[in-house]
Order: structure tokens, then sequence, then C-alpha cells
């Protein structure tokens, strides 16, 4: 039968098993720790990127509406210089001339017809030709 010095061998043997398995499961452990610590860590960053990120997005999305409001102001002020423009052109006989001229011109009239129906010296007719003329 099984002598006690086999039995003592067999259970030092495996005392020997145990205490390498369990060496190895520390390792295992501490290696696994170092892994959760750097992936945390890169998590953080992450976050600390994704913050950063968001508070540009809304930097640019103030800035972006500071700009809209004041194109829009911009616009408003242009049409407003547009009706004045218009009012004025309205009033002064002599734009409302030059303004049919040169629409005449972009109609092909000649040097002749314009002339004769703006009531343009020769050299003002010539001048608007070449001015707003079709090349």
């Amino acid at each position: 039968m099984i002598t006690e010095q086999v039995l003592i061998a067999i259970a030092l043997a495996f005392v020997v098993f145990v205490v390498g398995l369990v060496l190895f499961l520390h390792k295992q452990s501490e290696k696994l720790q170092i892994k959760v610590e750097a992936l945390t860590l890169l998590v953080k960053d992450g976050d600390k990127q994704r913050e950063a990120v968001k508070r540009e997005l809304q930097e640019l999305r103030s800035g972006t509406i500071g700009v809209g409001r004041r194109v829009l102001e911009l616009e408003k002020k242009l049409q407003q210089q547009d009706v004045k423009l218009d009012e004025a052109s309205q009033q002064d006989p002599q734009a409302k001339l030059y303004s049919r001229a040169m629409k005449m011109v972009g109609l092909g009239a000649g040097i002749d017809e314009l002339m004769h129906e703006c009531e343009l010296p020769k050299a003002e007719a010539e001048l608007l030709l070449r001015l707003h003329g079709k090349n």
C-alpha cells in the first residue's frame, strides 16, 4: 500500500503546485491591475478632451449667433440704404434720365437713340455705351 513517505511527497508536491498557482495568479492579477489603471487614465483623458471640445463648440455657437445677428442688422441697414437711394434717384430728374439711358443701353440702344430719347450730349452717350454696353 501507499507508504507514509509517498503520501508526504504527494502532499508536498500538491503544496508546491498550489503555491506556484497562487504566485502565477497573483502575477496575472498585478498585470490586470496595471491595465485597468492605464484604461482608467485613458478614460479620464478622453473625458477631459470631450469637455474641452464641448466648451469650444459652445463658444463657436455663441460666436456664430453673434455674427448672424450682426449680418441681419447689416442686411437691414443695406435695405434701408437701397430704399433711400431709390427715393433719391426718383426725386432727381437727372438721375432718372441716366437710369433710363442705362436701361436703354442694356437693351441695345445706340448713340443716336440715347441722344434723342434722353437728351444726352454725344460724349455722354458714348461714355454710357462704353461703361454699360455689351461687349
